[in-house]
Order: structure tokens, then sequence, then C-alpha cells
């Protein structure tokens, strides 16, 4: 066998193949449970990925059954598909999951900080944005690892000398930063045998257990060559690495402990001639394949590289000073005033207009979703396109395959979400003009309204199909399906809480509904309004949201509390042509504008409730919508 070299492993897993397709289970499960060999297949490999890619669990669960899987790689399965019925609400499967396998029994033992942390979100039941923080939604969106974050952060605080907050940081994250002073000296020590200064410079670094117990098992050698009994003695049964061997690999052990006994050693009993030298220079290299060379203040130097290119790209001024905190540039402290002239136009082809616009949060773009499915970022000073975004420098653009209807960003600005007519739902990366997620049956029919929860790892959408629905992020599924309007969603919110969602709809009705139930929790109807006149859009006062701003299409514009109260009208006083079409307010709460069916733009003030300016025929044709400046 050994001149053809045939494992006979690979032997026992062809006759577990065979035992398996002709059904002979006992069989195999007997092989399978004397040899600990196994199959590790499954029928379909195209269909158990397709399974696990489309959250098809029972599906994953039967599969993975029969197979051998490495421990941690079930856990994360587990870990992932428990969090996924979290966000489902399904919580007794999920509890059942994580409190009823081995997988998690183990975990629990193991890594008690991990399991508590699910067992936490579980007790919690809602599906908030800690669930996702460790390598999910928000990191993979951006395409920056969770555990590279932390590492950026553990060297400040090393360089820093905050010791106490690196050794609680890297203790609560289980990450290293697994970085030596000097590489070379390490190298240079290890190859040398000085292995007081060795043992000092990996007490800091997280290795791999086989690689610690290598370099273990080379220093107690050498100790028993040089007759350092007392010292190889304790290394061995003293230390958290040998022990674990002695569990795992017990022969190997009572090798290393026969030789210590003994009391002396042959080297070529235990080197490959003999040469310890060798053995040291391969321990070297398996240690250095661990140890990450990266310069020194790579934080700083990644903070002064974004802002070097925040300037460059025009979104921070020469000179400025920068509140890293905060995000933000210098606010000055200014009166909020309203336009009284046109200042840019930006034209689109005969055959196409802007269906929809939307400001990003720091007021340096606008991005346009218009009727033939192109979604573009215009340059807010000087009303062009921007050329400095690679994608629109080649012609190539964001796209729906029908009119975009609806734009949103997530706080940051970083990403867009995006509704069509073609009842789709994409999430894109705004820099590099990438999709980062598809919901091809986000509804039934177009998509009037989205926006990103608070946490940004769901996107709340209404539709023409009469509906709303919470997605997710994560999953790429849709969540919740809010149902009770008989006509279009025209709008649809979050309260400032997230326990609520707000919709308005042209059946004339405003309903609030319960995020975690789904119910209906109370309807509204603005004012005295005739039955059925449709409300076009709704928004949270900015600063009382307990108060929001409705727009029906009707002469008059109000503001109710989350009870139907009206507080506050505005009327544009025109018998014709004086309902109102869209509206915004401003981002302190001064002012109030909407356009009327004429195309005339009001200016409200929003204390007196009186018009304060207007723009007749702001627009050459129909007014489609309307929204403020940050």
């Amino acid at each position: 066998m050994a001149l053809v070299e045939i494992e006979s492993g690979d032997v026992i897993k062809l006759m577990l193949q065979f035992l398996k397709e002709n059904n002979l289970l006992n069989s195999f499960d007997a092989l399978q449970k004397e040899t600990q060999v196994s199959l590790n297949t499954v029928e379909s490999v195209d269909g158990l990925v397709s399974d696990i890619r489309n959250g098809r669990w029972d599906a994953v669960l039967s599969a993975i059954s029969t197979l051998r899987l490495p421990l941690s790689k079930i856990v994360s399965l587990y870990e992932q598909i428990i969090f996924e019925l979290i966000e489902m609400q399904d919580l007794e499967v999920a509890r059942s999951l994580l409190r009823q396998t081995q997988a998690m029994a183990i975990l629990k033992q193991q890594q008690p900080e991990r399991y508590l942390r699910i067992d936490h979100m579980l007790t919690r039941g809602l599906p908030l944005e800690d669930i996702f923080l460790n390598e999910l939604v928000i990191m993979a969106l951006v395409e920056i690892e969770s555990g590279d974050v932390i590492k950026l952060m553990l060297q400040f605080l090393k360089e820093n000398n905050l010791l106490n907050s690196f050794d609680a940081l890297q203790k609560e994250t289980q990450v290293s930063l697994n970085t030596v002073e000097s590489v070379d000296g390490l190298v240079s020590d290890i190859r040398n045998g000085r292995w007081d200064a060795v043992l000092s410079a990996i007490s800091t670094l997280r290795l791999p257990l086989s690689k610690i117990v290598s370099l273990y098992e080379q220093i107690i050698f050498e100790l028993i060559e040089m007759q350092d009994l007392e010292v190889a003695r304790s290394l061995l049964r003293q230390t958290q690495a040998m022990a674990i061997l002695k569990q795992q690999q017990p022969e190997r052990y009572l090798r290393i402990d026969h030789m210590l006994t003994r009391g002396h050693l042959e080297p070529r009993d235990v080197w490959p001639g003999g040469n310890k030298e060798k053995r040291r220079a391969e321990i070297a290299e398996e240690i250095l394949k661990e140890i990450a060379i990266v310069p020194p203040s790579r934080l700083l130097t990644l903070l002064g590289d974004a802002l070097k290119f925040q300037q460059l790209s025009g979104r921070l001024p020469p000179g400025s000073v920068y509140d890293l905190f905060r995000g933000k540039g210098p606010e000055k402290e200014e009166d909020e005033t309203f336009p009284k002239r046109l200042t840019k136009t930006i034209k689109f082809g005969q055959k196409s207009h802007a269906e929809v616009a939307r400001f990003s949060p720091d007021g340096q773009s606008l991005v346009t979703g218009s009727v033939d499915g192109f979604i573009e970022v215009w340059d807010f000073l000087t009303g062009t396109l921007r050329k400095d975004l690679k994608y629109q420098a080649e012609d190539k653009f964001m796209m729906h395959d029908e009119a975009v209807l609806s734009l949103s960003f997530t706080k940051d600005g970083e990403h867009l979400v995006s509704g069509g007519q073609d009842a789709k739902i994409k999430v894109w990366n705004v820099r590099e003009g990438r999709c980062l997620r598809k919901f091809d049956a986000a509804h039934s029919k177009g998509v009037t309204c989205v926006s990103f929860s608070k946490d940004g790892t769901q996107i709340l959408s209404g539709s023409f199909d009469e509906t709303v629905r919470l997605h997710g992020l994560k999953s790429g599924k849709t969540l919740k399906t809010f149902r009770g309007h008989s006509s279009y969603v025209n709008a649809a919110i979050f309260s400032a809480d997230g326990y609520n969602i707000i919709s308005a709809s042209s059946d004339g009705t405003i309903k609030v509904w319960d995020v975690k139930s789904t119910d209906c929790i109370n309807t509204l109807r603005p004012g005295t309004l005739a039955a059925e006149t449709p409300i076009n859009s709704i928004m949270l006062m900015p600063r009382n949201h307990e108060q929001m701003i409705v727009i029906p299409r009707s002469d008059t514009i109000c503001i109710m509390n989350m009870q139907g109260q009206v507080i506050k009208s505005f009327s544009s006083g025109k018998k014709e042509h004086g309902e109102f079409i869209c509206g915004t307010v401003s981002p302190k709460g001064e002012w109030l504008y909407a356009v009327t069916e004429d195309r005339t733009l009001f200016c409200f003030s929003m204390a007196t409730g009186q018009v304060e300016h207007s723009i007749p025929q702001a627009h050459e044709r129909e007014v489609i919508g309307l929204h403020h400046h940050p």
C-alpha cells in the first residue's frame, strides 16, 4: 500500500460511500463510529450552497447532520441561524437551537462570553444593531473587517501605553494584535535559543495551540539537554498549553514526560539528524506566519488619509477644524433663512426626468433617480455630474431596470438604498457605484418609499401594492409585511424610538404599526378631510418627534400628534389648483416648504403658520417632489 501511496482513510471513505449508496446504514454508522472517519459528502453540493445562501435552514441542518464538521464551523452556522431566527422573531426555535444542541453546549464551556452574547440577544428578543456588530452587515457593507478595526485600536492603545485598556479590549474581543517590537529580534532569539526573551515576547501574542506546543516542546528538550530539569518540569506541568496537550495528544505528552523523567536525551531521538538548530529555524518560521508586520500608528495614518481625501474631493475645506468624533467640520450658528431665487438647474434629456432626488447627509452631493432607471450623483455646488467618482467618469451608473421611484441614504452617507418601478430594492456603495445587496422581490409592484433603520441593518419600504415591508440587510430577506391599507402606500417612516412604523396612503389614512407584532395600533385621519383624500407624505418634526407633518392632497397641511390631534394647519389659500403635491421641512424645523398643483412653491413659518414667501411657477412642468438641503 505504501508503494502506491494510498491512505487508509481514503479506503474507509470509499467503503462508507458504498454503504451509504446501498442504504446499508447500520454498517455505515458502525464503520464511521469505529474509525472516526467521516464521508463528509452531501447529495448536492450546489444545493447545499444554495440552501445556505438563501437561508433554508431546515434543509441545511438536515444535510449536515451526517457530516463531521469542525466545531468552530458548526458554531458559526448555528450562530448565524439563531441570529436570523431572532431577526424573524422565531424565538422558540432559536432558543431550542442555542440550549439543546451539543455544539452550543461546548461553546458555553469554551467561549462563555460569545455564548452569553448570543443568549443576551435571544433574551432581549429584538433584532437590534448589536446582533450585527461582529463581522456582520455594517462592517460587511463597507468591506472593513471588525477584527481589523479592533487591531488598529489595540495598536493605538499599546503605542500610547494605555495598557489596562489594551488588556481589557483584547480580553473582551478575543482579538490579538499579534505584533512584537522587533520581528527580526524575535526570530534571532528563537534561532539562538534565547528562550527567556522568546517567552517574554510571545506572552502578549495569541498563537495557535499547535505552534505554542511545538515551541514549548523544543524548549523542554533543550532544557533536558542542559540538565535544567526543574525549569523543564515547570514548563511541562504548569502551563496551560501542555495541559491541553496531555488531554488531546496523551502519547506525545507522555513521550516528553518520559524524556524528562529519564533526565537525559539523545539529540538524534528528538531532532532529525540531531540538528536542533534546524528545528529552531522551522519553529521561528511557523511563528513568524502568525505575527502581523505593520507600520506604526496605523490608525492615525488612516484617519489622516481619510481627511486628505475629504479635502481633495471638496467635502472638507482646506484648513478646516474637523471633529473626528462627530464627523463634522466647524458649524456656524446661523438663523435659517428661506431661499428667494433659483441658484442651479440640472437638465435631463428630452425623454427623461427625475422621479426622486435626495441630498447626501454631508450636503456635498445630490443624487437623482430618473424615469429611465439611472441613479446619478451630482455636485451640489456646481450642479454637474460628479466625475471624481470613477464609475461615473467611465459612463457607468447605478441603475434599475425601470424607473427609480425612491432613494434614501445611511446616516454616514456611504450607502444608498433605491426602490424602483421594477419592484426591486437595491443597496449601493455610493463611492464605488457597486450594488451590495439586491431584493428582487421586495414588493409585487413599484416601491414608492425606502429608508434605513437607525442602526442601518434594516430597510423600510412602501409600495403601490398597498403594503409596508421591513427587509433585513444581513439575511437579504423580507422580514415583515404590514397589511391594512386599501390603496398605494406613499410614505413610511420609523418612529423616533424605532418601535413603531408610521405609514401614509392614498386611501386617506395614516397608520401606526407595532414593529414587533406587525399589528396596526392606530389609524388616523387628518382634520376634516374628505374620506380617501390621498396622504402624499409624512415626516417627523425635527425638534419634536411626538408630532408629524402631514401633507394630504388638499389645500391644507397640518401638524398632528401621534393620537391624531391637529396642532397647527397651513393653507395655500387657493380655491383652484391649490392642492399640495409635496413638501419638506428645514433641518431646524423653522420653515415648511410645499408645492401646490399650479407649481407654486410656498414657504411657511412654523412659528406663525403664515406664508413668508412664495415662488410662482417654480418649475416649467408638474412638480413631483421636494427635498431640503441638510
